[in-house]
């Protein structure tokens, strides 16, 4: 596995982001998406877009925490996450997920959801958002809506997930 360095986002960056989102999937409904919610104040959060970065300098995955509400409740929600096709299945995933995930604690936040492989993103703490109270506001199999909590202590809010207008649901 590659060692990967991640950080935040930069206006630099902008470019680097769509193109890692138009490679990594079949349409540009996610890199679209990112720009939708880089305009949106409402659910853009400076340093919770992050990347990780190959030792030569070249970004190759990409992780966006924005915010979405569960209930009234503010969470933030993970979408999309991005690794160019060379760099998929060596880490540069897990590395922006985690930096953004680190990002998120050290910024108060208390959870995160994400609708996506339920293989994949357990490793990161995830567990079926309907054991936390959480449900989606449309139909998906229980097993790929996930949250994520960063202090036991406090619970969750429970309710449905609002995301922000970009996602279109």
């Amino acid at each position: 596995m590659t060692v990967w360095t991640t950080r935040p986002e930069t206006a630099d960056d902008v470019m680097a982001v769509r193109e890692i989102n138009l490679a990594a999937f079949p349409t540009a409904a996610e890199a679209d998406l990112v720009e939708a919610l880089r305009a949106d104040p409402e659910a853009w959060i400076d340093g919770l877009s992050l990347l990780s970065v190959a030792a030569d300098g070249r970004i190759a995955g990409h992780a966006l925490l924005t915010r979405c509400r569960i209930g009234t409740e503010p969470a933030l929600a993970l979408a999309p996450c991005a690794v160019r096709p060379a760099d998929q299945g060596r880490g540069a995933g897990s590395a922006a997920v985690r930096a953004a995930l680190a990002a998120a604690r050290a910024l108060g936040e208390q959870t995160v959801v994400v609708l996506g492989h339920p293989e994949y993103y357990p490793r990161f703490g995830f567990v079926p958002a309907s054991t936390l109270g959480i449900s989606a506001p449309f139909e998906v199999p229980d097993e790929a809506m996930m949250a994520l909590t960063f202090d036991p202590a406090r619970p969750a809010p429970a309710g449905t997930i609002r995301y922000p207008a970009a996602f279109g649901v």
